[in-house]
């Protein structure tokens, strides 16, 4: 890895509607802009959004014919466009194929 590029998985371009829930500011509404192996890129816009880095939130993929899962992840990277999340494994299903 060089330079400011720390990135470990390959991003893929991908548009979709999250709903994201952050246990003291509540609960939004955002656009994915990428979405990789490790995590997804949210587009926050002009909505007031300031997470901490290293804040813990659940995001659920909407618009889907069922529910899709509720997942965990961490705040870890903070642009102009908008916030990188990871995903956060339950410990029980590390290692889990």
């Amino acid at each position: 890895m060089s330079g400011a590029d720390r990135r470990q998985h390959l991003r893929t371009a991908m548009s979709a509607t999250i709903r994201l829930v952050h246990d003291e500011l509540g609960e939004f509404t955002f656009s994915t802009a990428d979405v990789s192996d490790g995590g997804l890129f949210i587009i926050v816009g002009d909505q007031a959004f300031e997470p901490a880095i290293g804040d813990l939130v659940t995001v659920q993929v909407q618009g889907m014919p069922v529910p899709a899962p509720i997942l965990d992840m961490k705040v870890v990277r903070r642009t102009d466009d908008g916030l990188g999340l990871r995903f956060e494994l339950d410990p029980a299903q590390e290692g889990a194929s």
